[in-house]
């Protein structure tokens, strides 16, 4: 299968490092135009000239805001005006103990990680739908099926995305417009890996035992028994946002190595 994205757009939230820059990478790969976000404009150019060096001469371009507040998802929308891919892959998490978790740290994890892809995808939508071709993507995780006791408030972001995604895909329905949500597992992500690197620290062992450790104690159902990386996530978001994969949409495509127990 040959993916070719020439002369498509997309646009991937959060992607100055881990999954989102994989995404990006592997879209440019497939030779899409890219525009890359994130907090800063020194990481978001860095991620640019990342992505140069390994993929060559690809189109790319990047926004620096923050996507957690109605005026950075404005500022993305005033730079590049239409996408016909929309990665929503910007997100945040953190272990916390639901009884301390106050107000203000619910509202903040509600806003960077449901409302800036409900902010966007409201907009770009709109215009894939006139065009009668785009593919939207809402990066979920297995927590949303799985929810982690140690990160209630992270796991009830990815269930509502999950559900903004199917519900969006129905409000398609009849046009060449896909709509998916994304379930990775634990993955090896700069975010997990400072976490891990974190315990292992604190642990006094190897990162690598901690790693095992964290996937056998934290995921034990999982199957293959260890952490993705953020190509493999990638690449399912690469075909899902692909013409050849027009007949899917509504769909939750898990990348989670067999975490959820079930078939469905």
């Amino acid at each position: 299968m040959q993916i070719d994205l020439t002369g498509k757009r997309a646009i991937v939230t959060g992607s100055t490092a881990g999954i989102g820059h994989a995404i990006a990478k592997g879209l440019a790969e497939a030779s899409a135009a890219v525009i890359i976000t994130g907090r800063t404009q020194a990481r978001v150019d860095e991620a640019i000239e990342a992505i140069r060096r390994e993929v060559g001469g690809t189109q790319l371009d990047g926004v620096a805001a923050d996507l957690g507040t109605a005026e950075g998802c404005q500022a993305v929308i005033d730079a590049h005006p239409e996408a016909d891919i929309l990665i929503n892959n910007v997100g945040i998490f953190a272990p916390q103990d639901f009884f301390e978790t106050d107000d203000d740290t619910w509202d903040h994890f509600y806003q960077v990680n449901v409302m800036s892809a409900v902010r966007l995808s409201r907009h770009y939508a709109q215009g894939m739908k006139q065009r009668n071709w785009g593919r939207v993507q809402f990066i979920s995780s297995e927590s949303a099926l799985n929810i982690p006791t140690e990160m209630i408030h992270y796991g009830m972001t990815k269930t509502a995305v999950q559900s903004i995604s199917r519900g969006l895909a129905k409000t398609l329905a009849g046009t060449s417009v896909t709509v998916n949500a994304i379930l990775p597992g634990p993955t090896r992500s700069e975010g997990v890996l400072n976490m891990i690197r974190e315990m292992a620290e604190k642990e006094g062992i190897s990162q690598d035992e901690m790693e095992a450790r964290f996937v056998k104690e934290n995921r034990p159902s999982s199957i293959i028994q260890r952490l993705a990386t953020p190509e493999e996530v990638a690449n399912m978001c690469v075909y899902a946002a692909s013409p050849q994969a027009s007949a899917t949409t509504g769909a939750a495509l898990r990348v989670e190595g067999g975490i959820v127990d079930t078939m469905a």
